[in-house]
């Protein structure tokens, strides 16, 4: 939907936090590093800290006053979806992308993303299930990730292998057309947005990742699973947007 061979400017990097007071900093530091050295473009780190009860937010009030390119955002509300909704709709960059702040997906693959992007996609996503990923995860999560993207395909039919890697790009156009649509405020945020870009015709691509679980990681399975398939009813008998 986007014209072929869009020109960037600038691109936005949005990372949702959650009482993530012991890795941000190192997280954001090694990013801005990552970004100065292989992205040609201006880049604004967005830390959006949904409803943190430790110092994630006074720690992402000092990066931001220690470093010019970072800008903290808060919201009261806890919601991973909730706090990507209003950074990306507030996001008045060309590109706007996001990834975990515990960079699981090794930043190695970020380029490709915004190469995508310029090759005139207008979505381009990290894939832990493609050929030529690498995936280090325990079994019991290993099990889940396929299980649900097979299920998602043969529910929708979709031509993408991994909906829920925590790794996008997006065009600003695709970015505030689509996520005015999504309901979801929990983590089906990013299912929700893709099966949307689908049914509209928006081009997405998927690039492959090394991606390495983190041992610390808050999501809880159970929980998340049963989100999940009540969402994937929800969309397959919503009615056209």
């Amino acid at each position: 939907m986007e014209e072929k061979g869009k020109k960037v400017g600038t691109i936005d990097v949005i990372i949702p936090v959650y009482n993530e007071e012991r890795v941000i900093r190192q997280s954001v530091e090694t990013l801005r590093q990552f970004l100065k050295k292989n992205i040609a473009h201006s880049c604004t780190i967005v830390i959006a800290d949904n409803g943190s009860t430790d110092k994630t937010w006074q720690v992402a009030q000092s990066l931001s006053r220690e470093y010019p390119d970072v800008v903290p955002l808060h919201l009261d509300e806890k919601g991973r979806g909730r706090a990507l909704r209003r950074a990306l709709l507030e996001s008045t960059a060309d590109i706007v992308s996001y990834m975990d702040v515990d960079l699981s997906t090794d930043l190695g693959a970020f380029p490709a993303l915004i190469q995508g992007i310029e090759e005139g996609y207008d979505i381009v996503i990290g894939s832990r299930l493609m050929p030529g990923s690498s995936v280090k995860r325990s079994f019991k999560r290993e099990l889940t990730s396929r299980t649900y993207n097979l299920l998602l395909k043969a529910m929708f039919r979709t031509g993408f292998c991994d909906a829920q890697c925590g790794f996008k790009a997006l065009t600003s156009k695709a970015a505030h057309e689509l996520v005015h649509l999504v309901q979801n405020q929990l983590w089906f945020f990013d299912t929700e947005m893709l099966l949307l870009a689908r049914r509209k015709g928006y081009r997405i691509k998927e690039v492959p990742v090394v991606w390495v679980e983190d041992p610390d990681s808050r999501v809880s399975v159970p929980k998340t699973t049963f989100e999940y398939l009540k969402e994937l009813l929800r969309m397959r008998f919503r009615p056209p947007a």
